[in-house]
């Protein structure tokens, strides 16, 4: 169920993200609602991971995914382009959250 919960609350904060750039600046009142529910759930589901995975890790698995689910989403939905050193960084991201989940022994797998 961690990595379930885990997912979810990456999920959730892809929500909350994607909405707080719907709000314009908090100038729309229906995406700020939406921001505040997926940061709220996606910090609860955070907080019943950390149960049994170490901060660290948790911390790092959650926002690595996002920033990676929030780039396609910025790239799809709102039309925001990436250059070379911005999909290298994005690249270096995930080979750090790969290695974590493979080769740590802190993740209980």
């Amino acid at each position: 169920m961690t990595y379930f919960y885990l997912a979810l609350a990456v999920i959730f904060e892809v929500i909350g993200t994607s909405a707080l750039q719907a709000s314009e600046q908090f100038t729309k009142p229906k995406p700020l609602v939406l921001t505040a529910i997926g940061y709220g759930s996606a910090f609860y589901l955070l907080s019943m991971v950390l149960r049994t995975m170490p901060v660290g890790i948790a911390y790092a698995i959650w926002s690595g995914f996002g920033i990676i689910l929030i780039t396609f989403v910025g790239l799809i939905w709102f039309g925001q382009k990436l250059d070379l050193p911005a999909v290298i960084g994005l690249a270096l991201i995930v080979a750090g959250v790969v290695t974590i989940n493979l080769f740590s022994r802190t993740v209980a797998h």
